[in-house]
């Protein structure tokens, strides 16, 4: 895994929601993991990770000044942001982009290098054809608001959005140019290949998410545990010539420190 830099995600570290407020205002709709960020940074490098993502909340919640003393006291480096929107009603998209804005703005301040967004909303009477565009559209507004700030962005693909499977992620990315995260465990559990996704997107692929999958009952789970075994993604990573970041995320397990340590015990082996 040589060029390679390990990441984990902080969103373990607790129940993940949202910001309530964020029903009635939707400028202040962020994710967050409901935890101890100080708790989770500390056990994220105990367990040999070099960097760690957070949820726009968490890292808003934080002064600057705050969140660079905890990276300074753990020793992680900020790689990314994790942010989203509906994307696709023009009347809440400005409120959407000002929040990812902000976000933004924090990460870029802190030194991160990315920006990830899910998102793509599911309407209550179906899914219409021009949603992707509108999708895409502003999967382009982002990538500008990123890269302005000197972040790279990035589209992950979610279940209970409208890109889910294979079909949806090849529908997107030609109808944007962000750049595209992978998290393997989302792209599976919506019957995609996730090795064979990176090689048919290795030129849109610069940050990724690594995750475990069991498919009964469902559950995210430690690398290489449960139903979709892992080496042959990080062969399609080391055959497209991947260099960068790659971040391990669980969002549940019981122990999230034991659960960080068995991904790097795996990724060791690996």
């Amino acid at each position: 895994m040589t060029g390679w830099k390990l990441a984990y995600h902080a969103n373990c570290w607790g129940a993940l929601g949202g910001n309530a407020v964020g029903v009635t205002s939707i400028t202040q709709l962020s994710y967050r993991t409901f935890g101890e960020m100080d708790r989770a940074f500390s056990e994220i490098a105990r367990a040999g990770y070099e960097g760690v993502e957070v949820f726009d909340g968490n890292l808003l919640d934080w002064s600057a000044a705050a969140m660079r003393r905890l990276l300074a006291e753990t020793g992680l480096a900020l790689v990314a942001t994790y942010s989203g929107g509906n994307f696709i009603f023009d009347d809440i998209l400005p409120e959407e982009l000002a929040r990812i804005t902000r976000a933004a703005e924090r990460a870029a301040e802190l030194g991160a290098p990315h920006l990830v967004v899910g998102g793509g909303a599911k309407r209550f009477d179906g899914t219409r054809d021009e949603d992707y565009a509108r999708l895409g559209a502003a999967l382009d507004r982002v990538k500008e608001i990123a890269e302005a700030r000197g972040l790279r962005a990035h589209y992950h693909p979610h279940l209970s959005t409208i890109v889910e499977g294979p079909q949806d992620v090849h529908r997107i990315f030609a109808a944007t140019e962000i750049d595209f995260c992978p998290d393997t465990a989302h792209l599976a559990a919506a019957g995609g290949d996730p090795a064979r996704l990176i090689r048919e997107l290795r030129d849109r692929v610069s940050y990724v998410h690594l995750k475990g999958l069991q498919k009964e009952p469902f559950a995210f789970t430690p690398l290489d545990r449960g139903d979709v075994p892992t080496g042959p993604i990080l062969e399609a990573l080391r055959e497209t010539g991947f260099a960068g970041w790659v971040c391990i995320e669980l969002d549940a397990w019981p122990d999230p420190a034991e659960g960080a340590r068995l991904s790097m015990e795996y990724l060791k082996r690996a």
